[in-house]
């Protein structure tokens, strides 16, 4: 285990993870001719989707080595609209490869992946891409990664040259100069000393690196005051102590396309990033005591595994992606879930390569492979030993911010439809699907519009479904404001048959962007299985259906605090009914609002075309943020509902003649403005 690193690479849109990847994939031997994102050529990048757009959908999964180390790699999207592949990759990986491009800097979404790290304290290394680029500035990214990130960010090697005179790196480390020869596509390293004019230059970032480092390592500081040159094997001991303590973040730069600064960034991961031996213990709880249980790395002890994944192969069937913290899995074993409480048999072990696979007869600690046989297994389950149970931490996922009405061109398609829509929810948790009570319509729930659109093309291309879609809309959510509690008896003959139950619960609010909790505080003696299943069922029935406009209810905690049954006539019908009348009453009493996706939103855009960028704004509810310059052009950050944007890629090349460039990513819910909500409630 020593010898593994599992890592990810995670980025903005556009600042060149798939394509370090591939290069990653090239010098260590795994693929023998260059893919590029361009040509739709690249291994990571194997769906239609992506190749078409250039763009990555789905995280990938692929394995390689380097230096006799096994390198697990993830290579994740930089789009918002699939920024849950990022988080379910952060989840199980032990170290990330934060790339940023050299003329970009930090982005709104190399914020957002970076606080996903942060969250789940992953270790990480910058690599500052496209040095080669025109406007390309290192120290500039350095210092923003400081800055805007709160990174203690230190070079650990340094640009030789920039733009069209980038030619490679200097180790500030080793004291070398690096160049990468381009007859074999940068594989053959040129070493050499450091140039005379550029010395003084890397001796002072060399005395920085050491100064950083001696604040957060006594081993490095002891050695200093010994001789102020530290040797290089000294600085790199203690660098990957402050790398695994997440109190130093090694900055690294080169340019992928143009094949270099690659193997020393593959170097950085085997020497600063941490092997599955390096995390502490996984925490989880017992599933009967709720008391908490820690696993070590360990082969010989009993099973913890995460499923972070699920997709489907039009060959091999459903695949579930497993991170085995403790323990091992073998092709023919019998793994437990505890939220399903069942077992289930392994049928098949694979070790993927993007959309390739090698079938391997066992999976050990610290390892990520894909299992086929699992039937009732969801993205976030984990998989034990029966008789050592653990249930780790579920991973939290984004709310949905926009969706779309869709049904099948013909209704021999229903049956397929439902299929499509299963095997998606399935693979993706922010897609969701529900059927409008009033309407009857089928609701497609996604992330943005390139997530919807992407989700209708492979209905089409993977299952074959034609559909009809309407046009996507925001999805408002409902959240109660205070807290109430309400009784509901619901009694009534159906079908020639007495139907009772009363249910008594109460509803708070909860933080923006909490998500929903039931708690059932009732003894389990006193109700029984089926019957607190029947009652967290109708909560949620109503949670899902609203109270207000029948838009879902969110950021809400309801607790369940008693109970009126009939052994005679308390059926589940009855049950689920009190249940959800219970919340919708409480609720209301509670008070009920309106909430609305809020976007961050980031424009480039020519000085020249600043003020009519920001009067266009103000006119959509936006609220600037901050503004700064960025060599000739002005950035801009605010945040806008997503309701006013629409259509706004248009409105933004008509002010602007086409010259400005902005990003969107979801940032919060807030309660909607009166005169929209009045607006929302009449239409």
């Amino acid at each position: 285990m020593a010898m593994v690193r599992n890592i990810g690479i995670i980025a903005h849109i556009d600042a060149g993870k798939t394509t370090t990847t591939e290069r990653i994939l090239y010098y260590a031997g795994q693929v023998h001719r260059l893919g590029e994102v361009d040509e739709g050529t690249t291994v990571t990048d194997w769906m239609e989707q992506e190749r078409e757009r250039g763009i990555t959908i789905t995280s990938a999964a692929i394995t390689c080595l380097w230096r006799d180390h096994q390198v697990n790699i993830i290579d994740t999207p930089g789009h918002v609209d699939f920024t849950v592949e990022v988080e379910r990759s952060l989840r199980v990986l032990d170290g990330a490869v934060g790339v940023f491009c050299a003329v970009g800097g930090v982005q709104p979404q190399s914020e957002t992946v970076w606080n996903q790290a942060e969250r789940y304290r992953v270790p990480r290394v910058a690599f500052v891409n496209k040095m080669d680029r025109i406007g390309a500035d290192f120290r500039r990214v350095v210092t923003e990664i400081r800055k805007r990130l709160g990174s203690n960010a230190v070079p650990v090697n340094l640009p030789w040259g920039q733009e069209d005179k980038f030619r490679g790196v200097l180790d500030v480390i080793e004291m070398k100069a690096i160049a990468f020869d381009e007859a074999s596509l940068g594989k053959t390293l040129v070493v050499s000393p450091i140039p005379q004019e550029l010395k003084g230059t890397v001796e002072a970032a060399r005395v920085e690196l050491i100064e950083r480092l001696s604040e957060k390592d006594e081993e490095v500081l002891a050695a200093y005051l010994d001789n102020p040159d530290v040797p290089g094997t000294v600085l790199k001991a203690g660098l990957r102590r402050a790398v695994l303590a997440n109190q130093i973040v090694p900055v690294l730069c080169g340019s992928a396309l143009k094949n270099k600064g690659v193997q020393p960034l593959l170097d950085a991961v085997v020497d600063y990033l941490p092997s599955p031996l390096d995390v502490a213990q996984i925490q989880g709880t017992e599933p009967k005591s709720g008391r908490t249980v820690c696993r070590a790395s360990d082969d010989a002890g009993p099973l913890s595994a995460l499923v972070f994944k699920i997709a489907n192969d039009p060959y091999v069937g459903r695949l579930h992606f497993v991170r085995v913290y403790s323990g091992r899995i073998k092709k023919g074993q019998n793994v437990y879930n505890p939220r399903t409480r069942k077992r289930e048999r392994i049928q098949r072990l694979m070790r993927m390569q993007a959309d390739n696979y090698t079938e391997i007869e066992a999976i050990y600690s610290g390892d990520i492979a894909a299992v086929v046989g699992l039937k009732g297994s969801t993205t976030g389950d984990t998989l034990c030993v029966e008789n050592a149970p653990i249930e780790l931490e579920r991973m939290r996922f984004p709310e949905p911010v926009m969706f779309m009405a869709i049904e099948p061109k013909t209704r021999a398609d229903r049956e397929k439809l439902e299929e499509a829509l299963e095997a998606l929810v399935a693979e993706d948790p922010t897609c969701i699907v529900r059927r409008d009570p009033e309407t009857g319509q089928t609701i497609i729930s996604g992330m943005g519009e390139l997530h919807l659109e992407i989700l209708k093309d492979r209905m089409l291309r993977e299952y074959k479904v034609e559909v009809n879609t309407g046009n996507p809309m925001v999805a408002y959510y409902e959240t109660v404001t205070g807290a109430a509690g309400a009784t509901h008896r619901f009694e009534r003959e159906l079908g020639g048959r007495r139907h009772f139950a009363g249910v008594t619960l109460e509803v708070a609010a909860r933080e923006r962007s909490r998500g929903n909790e039931i708690e059932i505080a009732i003894a389990r003696n006193v109700l029984q299985g089926e019957f607190r299943e029947y009652i967290e069922q109708g909560v949620r029935d109503g949670l899902l259906t609203g109270v207000l406009a029948r838009y879902p209810v969110t950021d809400t905690h309801v607790r369940v605090t008693g109970v009126d049954l009939d052994p005679e006539a308390s059926t589940e019908v009855a049950v689920r009914t009190a249940a959800v009348m219970a919340f919708r009453e409480a609720a209301a009493a509670a008070g009920i609002e309106l909430l609305e996706p809020i976007m961050a939103l980031e424009i480039i855009t020519p000085s020249e075309y600043l003020g009519d960028v920001v009067g266009d704004l103000s006119g959509r509810r936006g609220r600037i943020k901050e503004m700064f310059v960025r060599g000739a052009n002005h950035v801009i950050r605010a945040t806008v509902p997503l309701a006013e944007l629409f259509g706004y890629s248009t409105i933004v090349r008509s002010l602007t003649r086409g010259r400005a460039s902005y990003t969107l990513e979801p940032q919060a819910f807030e309660i909607v403005p009166k005169v929209i909500r009045e607006q929302l409630l009449n239409r």
